[in-house]
């Protein structure tokens, strides 16, 4: 970080001694006019989450060192890896030192940046402690990195004895059976009921019509599943089963109250409204019976309710569990709410890491124990014609 500063200096210090008076620096860029929407290439651009990281946290230790944020920009895409990734922080320096906001520059880059992201940068904007908020993002870029990687750790050896059982099984079933089934029909003797089962599945897997009739109904109806959710009933009904589905809607909820809790701990703590907090949080949660949870709480406040009694009273507040509301009631009390949110936050994250450790836990030998009884039994179908091959041949 010290190399990154001192570049910066020397590269602020060069561009004042070169340039002519009136002549903005980065003039020279082949970009489009500042205040237009950006090219179609970078709109499109989806940075990777370590560049996410590391971008917040470069940012949050410059603007604590005192350095402005147009220039905070300019070093940290110097040392941007990726080419694309680079050209967009270059277009928000330009937009920022053009005048307009970082949160309305961060807004013309929706899949680079995700919408907690500049909610967060906005409302920190309005209370002025950037550099807090941008820890907080920190914070929780990682974690959710962190998450991702256990679950892909936790799913590879599943999927490896997966693709290893539907290679070991297409052999049997093509290359195997038919020759049994050639022995079994030379011999008029009737194949085991099981095995005819299978038999039946492997004429089917073969049929290159029925194949296809079906594999195009299976892409057509997806395609309008994917349609459905995106339409609002769709989205509701999407939402709802992510809920209350056994285990993992519990560790979704937790997630997302763990998410709610952190940002309003922070919000409050640095002086934002509790209004303009709640509005975050709501524009923030990616869950249509969240978002109307926090909609009615934000009604409720503005009608005089304090923030318990408007979870409370609110639609969805089951959502929200009796103790973090009580506790809530208490910070208010207290005027200590910004404190308990944050224990609040703290304890939930714990609840939810470990959550998601029972489940990665759970998952493996949950999945190998499916995928044993699938091959076992086209295993025992495939064995009973060997048993009884010799037999069949005698006879």
């Amino acid at each position: 970080m010290s190399t990154l500063l001192s570049q910066m200096q020397q590269s602020r210090a060069d561009s004042s001694a070169t340039e002519e008076p009136g002549v903005a620096r980065g003039a020279s860029r082949s970009r489009e006019p500042v205040g237009a929407s950006p090219s179609g290439r970078l709109h499109r651009v989806r940075a990777k989450p370590g560049d996410l990281i590391l971008f917040a946290t470069q940012l949050a230790v410059m603007l604590d060192s005192g350095v402005i944020l147009s220039d905070a920009l300019d070093a940290i895409a110097e040392q941007a890896a990726d080419p694309r990734f680079k050209a967009v922080i270059l277009d928000l320096s330009e937009r920022v030192k053009s005048g307009d906001m970082f949160s309305k520059a961060l807004a013309c880059y929706p899949n680079t940046f995700s919408t907690m992201f500049i909610s967060m940068v906005r409302a920190s904007e309005a209370s002025g402690r950037m550099v807090e908020m941008l820890t907080v993002l920190t914070g929780y870029l990682n974690f959710e990195t962190d998450t991702r990687k256990q679950v892909k750790s936790a799913l590879t050896y599943p999927v490896i004895m997966v693709l290893m059982a539907i290679a070991a099984t297409g052999t049997l079933m093509f290359f195997v059976l038919p020759r049994f089934m050639r022995i079994y029909a030379s011999r008029g003797a009737e194949l085991p009921k099981l095995t005819q089962v299978l038999v039946g599945v492997s004429k089917i897997l073969g049929n290159f019509e029925l194949m296809t009739g079906i594999l195009t109904t299976v892409i057509f109806v997806g395609a309008a599943l994917w349609y459905w959710i995106r339409t609002p009933s769709g989205r509701r009904v999407l939402d709802a089963v992510k809920i209350h589905t056994p285990v993992i809607g519990t560790m979704y909820v937790d997630m997302v109250v763990t998410r709610s809790m952190r940002i309003l701990a922070t919000m409050v703590n640095t002086g934002v409204r509790l209004l303009d907090a709640i509005r975050v949080i709501q524009g923030v949660v990616d869950n249509y019976h969240f978002k109307r949870l926090w909609g009615q709480v934000d009604e409720r406040i503005q009608d005089g309710y304090q923030l318990s009694e408007s979870i409370l009273i609110a639609e969805g507040s089951d959502l929200i569990a009796p103790g973090i509301i009580q506790m809530l009631r208490a910070g208010e009390k207290s005027g200590r709410l910004g404190e308990v949110c944050d224990k609040v936050s703290i304890f939930y994250q714990k609840k939810l890491e470990t959550s998601i450790k029972n489940v990665m836990t759970l998952i493996e030998p949950l999945m190998i124990t499916i995928l044993g009884a699938i091959i076992g039994t086209i295993a025992i179908a495939l064995l009973l014609p060997v048993f009884r091959v010799s037999s069949v041949i005698a006879h």
